[in-house]
């Protein structure tokens, strides 16, 4: 396998974040699936597409190695599963860019999650751009609060949330020495998924049409992107990927305008720039800091 460089993980988490951005303008080109039915067949796409890359790339003894992983792995496959399942039927219910906007705070709240759960230091630009960010989402929701479904909020919302959850579980491992490892977990979510969704995804009414889009969702915009961030964040450092992971609101809202005609709003334009002009300068001064 080639060896990953910093330049060379830099473009494929440039790739990755392209690969993520597609699921809004895909999914305004279904024919007759609907919200969970979207959701089950991604997610069991996503799990048979996992089922082949992860025995080829960490050989079949990774499925006896889950079995034997502690509580992180399968909280953490909880936390995937939520994000999956949520950010699909948002997705359903709100605009795109509503929906990217929302999750571009999850960073955010990774860090105010660490410091209130396992007491890590939240820097006072940290803070700032915390109320920063959370003013751009007051400013992108208070002016079109009535044409906007409050389910739809919540559920868009469940998605920052369950990855601030799911982030904060894995750096509390590995600093007790417990690494998880988040591809198996990833299958985990898909699973649960599957699982939860299926139900209420009864009676099917897919086309093939719509299963053509589905398995393109489950497998090239969640299974491989998911893979190869894990194996960027080998590489790169966590404000790295946190910029880097913010391209997917900028690619998604721009897929969603040109691909389906989508155009976002001038409040969510003004609020997600000060969300994203929020966390690009809370990272740039972290990762100077660091170097």
């Amino acid at each position: 396998m080639l060896k990953l460089t910093h330049s060379r993980a830099v473009v494929l988490m440039v790739a990755v974040t392209l690969m993520w951005s597609i699921a809004g303008v895909v999914t305004r080109h279904l024919e007759h699936a609907r919200s969970f039915e979207v959701t089950f067949w991604r997610s069991f796409f996503t799990v048979l597409a996992l089922l082949v890359i992860l025995p080829t790339l960490q050989g079949r003894t990774v499925f006896v190695s889950m079995r034997h992983s502690g509580r992180s792995l399968w909280i953490s496959g909880v936390c995937w599963s939520v994000m999956f399942t949520a950010f699909m039927v948002a997705i359903m219910l709100m605009p795109v860019a509503n929906v990217l906007v929302t999750m571009a705070v999850g960073p955010l709240l990774t860090a105010l999650f660490a410091r209130v759960f396992i007491g890590h230091h939240i820097a006072p630009r940290t803070w700032a751009a915390i109320a920063v960010a959370g003013l751009g989402i007051a400013w992108m929701y208070g002016s079109q609060m009535a044409g906007l479904p409050v389910a739809g909020t919540l559920v868009a919302l469940c998605v920052p949330v369950a990855a601030a959850i799911n982030w904060t579980v894995v750096q509390h491992s590995q600093r007790h020495g417990h690494s998880v490892d988040l591809v198996p977990a990833v299958l985990v979510g898909a699973v649960l998924s599957v699982i939860a969704t299926l139900p209420l995804a009864l009676p099917f009414q897919a086309s093939l049409h719509d299963l053509v889009l589905l398995a393109l969702l489950g497998v090239v915009q969640l299974a491989i992107p998911c893979v190869l961030a894990v194996r960027c964040g080998r590489v790169l450092k966590a404000p790295e990927m946190a910029l880097l992971g913010l391209l997917e609101v900028i690619f998604g809202i721009l897929l969603a305008w040109v691909g389906a005609g989508e155009k976002p709003g001038a409040a969510v334009l003004t609020g997600g720039v000060l969300v994203i002009g929020a966390l690009v300068f809370n990272e740039l001064l972290g990762w100077k800091e660091q170097k």
